[in-house]
């Protein structure tokens, strides 16, 4: 099947986002970086073990000598199964080689991942790498548009290509929102300044991709709609939140 480029989220705003899909190639790229990465921690863990552990139980310690072995499978189980799951969790979707790869993981809704999607989708490696070198996963990938593994489907997530976000404030901050009251924005409805406000108020729980994708469709929305564009020096943050203040201080609906 012919993978997508691009995602498709319909959101509760009813503003369709669409996010760029990351392939086979980007990911295997990220998969490589993190192995590298695993190896080293295998091997760090491996001197410390060989090393460490008899250096200290030949002293007032010896019973942590004889837990080498145990701590050798405690450390490999760890690092194989948590390794991916931590990074997930702690930056949002990303392991240090997604963020190499520029892409990350979210949720199907758009929304960022929580711990029980990235422990979920990572516990399925062990069937995504069979027979081996993630034969199983790869199949099951080129069988669908957005590229998704077991574990994609199992936790409900997709693998899309990262940007930088232009940032967003979380709250309105005041004057530097307000446009010019001579500037005619009498042709918004209630229901667009409602999904103006709804945004404003989700902003900071969105997923950065989808914040700035929501952002540009409404203020495109707004914009072909009234004439009113955004000034070249304005955030699309403070474009809105001047769109919402002066339809709310004029009270004007059509």
């Amino acid at each position: 099947m012919q993978p997508a480029e691009q995602l498709r989220i319909d959101t509760p705003e009813q503003i369709a986002l669409e996010l760029p899909v990351a392939g086979i190639g980007s990911r295997f790229l990220a998969l490589g970086v993190d192995s590298v990465l695993q190896f080293v921690l295998y091997f760090a863990a491996t001197l410390t073990l060989v090393f460490g552990v008899p250096a200290i139980g030949s002293g007032s310690l010896p019973l942590l000598a004889q837990l080498g072995p145990a701590s050798a499978i405690l450390i490999g189980f760890c690092i194989y199964w948590g390794y991916f799951a931590f990074f997930e969790i702690l930056w949002s979707g990303r392991t240090p080689g997604k963020r190499l790869a520029g892409i990350r993981v979210i949720k199907e809704s758009g929304r960022p991942i929580n711990a029980y999607e990235a422990i979920g989708r990572n516990i399925m490696r062990a069937i995504d790498f069979l027979p081996a070198m993630y034969g199983l996963g790869v199949v099951v990938m080129m069988t669908n548009r957005n590229s998704r593994r077991l574990g994609d489907y199992l936790a409900g997530t997709v693998v899309i290509h990262d940007r930088k976000s232009r940032g967003s404030l979380p709250s309105w901050h005041g004057a530097a929102g307000r446009v010019s009251p001579a500037q005619s924005l009498g042709n918004v409805t209630l229901e667009e300044l409602a999904l103006i406000e709804a945004y404003l108020q989700r902003r900071s729980d969105l997923d950065p991709l989808v914040r700035d994708g929501m952002a540009e469709r409404i203020a495109k929305r707004i914009t072909d709609k009234t004439g009113h564009a955004r000034d070249p020096q304005q955030s699309l943050d403070d474009f809105l939140e001047g769109v919402a203040r002066h339809v709310r201080d004029t009270a004007k609906f059509r």
